[in-house]
């Protein structure tokens, strides 16, 4: 698998060749072009009202206001495009809002990748009558 980013000699950003200020610049429909194929699908098929609205929300923040107050979505099939870059996203986990800091780096994936939707689980010690061989207890 090839890495889609890197940085550069001195250590800029670059996705696919562009750097992330001419990512900015760009159309929508010109960065879909750069996107892997899923994102480009979702992008060109046409984003649902759901999708405008969040990534209207994202070109009217700014980085300051959502590190306080991020911007809350439960879409978590919404690509990371270029604008979101430095933005905070809420995103929810189906129990509650995680946070989401949008780097450069995540710029062609989904949203929901960076949320997981499972916690890890921590089994403890099995109790009495758990099993057959728990059944003895030894006297010392």
């Amino acid at each position: 698998m090839s890495t889609e980013y890197r940085t550069g000699r001195e250590g800029e950003f670059t996705y696919r060749g562009h750097d992330l200020d001419e990512l900015q610049d760009m159309s929508l429909e010109d960065v879909a072009e750069l996107l892997p194929a899923r994102q480009r699908r979702t992008i060109t098929r046409g984003l649902s009202d759901q999708h405008q609205k969040v990534l209207e929300e994202a070109r009217d923040a700014t980085a300051d206001e959502t590190a306080n107050n991020p911007i809350r979505t439960h879409l978590r099939d919404m690509p990371v495009l270029p604008e979101f870059v430095g933005l905070t996203f809420a995103v929810y986990t189906g129990q509650e809002f995680e946070r989401v800091e949008v780097q450069p780096e995540m710029i062609g994936h989904y949203l929901g990748e960076f949320q997981l939707t499972r916690s890890s689980v921590e089994h403890g010690q099995a109790g009495i009558g758990a099993t057959r061989s728990s059944k003895f207890v030894p006297l010392k």
